[in-house]
């Protein structure tokens, strides 16, 4: 399968644009039962989506996550649509953002945007809403993942999303021969020099998720909705942390010769790594703990000057079929939103549905907080939060 190389979840990333921050930070909402915070709308809330997909122009450009656009599920679109694509890779989100500014430029067509940058895109003016009217598999995806916050803001869809993954915690079995039951373990003076974490501000929120299950006089509600005391409470644990700590993984495969190598018996991690480790007989496992867990989703966004929009539409409905979405979560280590894809990896890989939690039920996703840009607004009218700016900043001074 190809190493997650330079798609850098794992990467610092920085907010781009002080006017996006601005405009964030300017913006007071509340909750709304269609997905998405109550916010300002963002500049291209009013642009009308198409209501019908028209001939193809011939090409399609990507900007994309390595993996995303293998000739298995791209070939065969080609053939169909006649839609010649093209892809350039980006190593982080930072890359995707810039790449899509001003629109895409009207050069690139669509990103494949993860949670932490899907605002800064939306509320940036370079992605659209898209109709998902359009999109017949929409209506297969599981229920978290048709409007979810990340992507939907007051009910205006500005992408499909595509694929998600839960942060893990990874332990030996050797050191651990029952599954450590809290994230407690990554705190734990005990593992001195033995454990390891992901390289990313976004850890911040990792760090809130379990303050907000241990330490309730904190008031955390949502892990990405900190204020100063709440951001405060997460740094100083993750300051804490940091002599414990072997290495900052930037690339899965850091992570796992860390485990091969028995340097560290414990870490944040991503389901790729376990099942990448328990293939090579490296005798680890990984649990959801007690407190719940932090995930990542991705999604397919438009840019706002398009140059082949129809071929883009295709691409939406091709990318969301069943088969498709097995075939790309298999190479690359992750979840399909399309909730018939389950039986489709099994025919590809038998057990690899449950071994990504395909077929995980409704309440699995209740112990899942999926990334999303903090921001300064902090959903519930307060403009108090930490935006990411101040994460990142954080984050450096967690790091050294």
């Amino acid at each position: 399968m190809g190493d997650r190389l330079r798609r850098l979840r794992g990467a610092q990333h920085t907010v781009v644009g002080l006017t996006v921050v601005l405009l964030l930070a300017a913006c007071g909402g509340t909750s709304t039962a269609n997905g998405g915070p109550a916010q300002s709308q963002p500049p291209t809330a009013n642009m009308k989506p198409p209501t019908s997909i028209g001939a193809g122009e011939g090409q399609l450009n990507l900007i994309a996550w390595e993996g995303y656009t293998e000739k298995d599920w791209v070939q065969p679109f080609q053939q169909q649509t006649n839609c010649q694509v093209n892809a350039k890779y980006a190593g982080s989100s930072d890359e995707m953002v810039t790449l899509m500014a001003n629109g895409g430029g009207g050069q690139y067509d669509m990103v494949s945007a993860s949670g932490d940058a899907d605002l800064r895109l939306i509320y940036g003016g370079d992605v659209k809403p898209v109709n998902i009217d359009l999109v017949p598999d929409w209506k297969n995806f599981g229920p978290q993942f048709k409007a979810p916050s990340f992507n939907t803001i007051n009910g205006v869809h500005y992408g499909v999303s595509l694929q998600w993954g839960p942060n893990v915690l990874l332990y030996s079995k050797t050191q651990f021969p029952s599954a450590p039951t809290s994230w407690k373990a990554l705190y734990d003076n005990k593992y001195k020099g033995q454990v390891t974490v992901p390289n990313n501000p976004i850890q911040i929120a990792d760090a809130a998720l379990y303050l907000m299950k241990t330490q309730s006089n904190l008031g955390i509600t949502d892990p990405y909705e900190l204020n100063q005391s709440q951001f405060d409470a997460a740094v100083n644990l993750l300051k804490q942390q940091r002599p414990l700590v072997k290495k900052y993984w930037d690339l899965a495969s850091q992570e796992i010769s860390l485990f091969t190598n028995h340097d560290v018996v414990i870490g944040a991690a991503w389901p790729y790594q376990t099942n990448t480790l328990q293939g090579a007989n490296v005798p680890v496992a990984d649990t959801i703990p007690s407190e719940g867990a932090t995930g990542w989703a991705d999604t397919w966004m438009l840019g706002t000057k398009a140059p082949h929009p129809n071929c883009a539409y295709l691409w939406y409905k091709w990318i969301s079929t069943p088969h498709v979405q097995a075939q790309q979560a298999i190479f690359f280590g992750e979840t399909p939103v399309n909730t018939k894809a389950c039986s489709e990896m099994d025919t590809l890989q038998a057990g690899s549905c449950a071994q990504y939690h395909a077929d995980a039920p409704a309440s699995y996703f209740n112990t899942i907080k999926f990334w999303k840009t903090p921001l300064a607004d902090c959903g519930n009218g307060k403009n108090d939060c930490m935006p990411y700016a101040k994460w990142q900043t954080a984050w450096t001074s967690i790091t050294g």
